[in-house]
């Protein structure tokens, strides 16, 4: 297969058409995933790597590829990643016209967050966060909104486990965080300034799913200097509410 059939494709698409090669279960070579996946070996080598470290898939001692235990319970747990990131991009597209900023789509993979979906504008501000990127909840505008909508045996693990602070806004006790969680679930937002990148803020809001469950959140970053302006809150939860419809939400 040569490099062609790997070219124009997005990031995005790549990561996604690895799963996708998992689709039937099966445990599939390196050359088998490239010719499903329609990516060059080379490329398909280095995103399985990916894919390995990260705990979504296993290399087995005879060289094959199995669906791991986080890729199984991620998708147990939500609408098919594909699908959900499908039905979200005319949001994102839009949202990312309005701002020229960070859009980012995220759900939650045990005490982190997964980031289904980047886009951004040229001159966006410097940011960590990637398409297949898993992120601390208690760190993140999203990883907030998804904690907030969480069991309460999940908040529990968060802070059992010692949250990080990663600067000095990063919220780590826990009455800092319940009073967040609090304010989250009541207003459906979240606004986060330099809690996890400096120079940067972030506004946040849930995606829930035809059952009213919050399945996944979608947020703006931006440079801090931004953070008065209106469009930012409003985009979200207009991007939020209309990722929800498609997903058969109803309020």
């Amino acid at each position: 297969m040569g490099d062609s059939e790997g070219a124009g494709r997005s990031v995005a698409d790549k990561v996604f058409s690895i799963a996708d090669a998992f689709q039937s279960g099966d445990e599939l070579t390196l050359t088998e995933v490239a010719q499903r996946a329609r990516l060059p070996i080379s490329t398909t080598h280095r995103l399985l790597a990916e894919w390995v470290e990260w705990g979504g898939l296993v290399r087995g001692d005879d060289g094959r590829y199995r669906v791991g235990i986080k890729l199984w319970r991620l998708g147990t747990r939500q609408p098919t990643a594909r699908r959900l990131r499908d039905l979200a991009r005319p949001y994102l597209d839009d949202l990312l016209d309005a701002t020229r900023e960070h859009v980012h789509l995220a759900v939650r993979d045990d005490l982190g967050a997964v980031y289904l979906e980047r886009l951004s504008g040229r001159d966006a501000v410097p940011v960590i966060s990637d398409v297949g990127t898993r992120l601390p909840l208690h760190a993140t505008g999203v990883g907030l909104v998804l904690l907030a909508f969480s069991p309460p045996e999940v908040f529990d693990a968060v802070l059992a486990a010692g949250p990080r602070r990663y600067l000095p806004n990063t919220l780590t006790s826990d009455a800092q965080l319940r009073a967040r969680l609090a304010e989250i679930r009541l207003t459906g937002l979240d606004t986060s300034v330099e809690e996890l990148t400096s120079g940067a803020f972030s506004v946040a809001a849930p995606v829930r799913d035809a059952t009213g469950t919050v399945v996944a959140a979608v947020s703006i970053v931006a440079r801090v200097e931004r953070k008065a302006e209106p469009q930012f809150a409003l985009g979200v939860r207009m991007a939020a509410r209309g990722i929800s419809a498609a997903l058969g939400w109803r309020p």
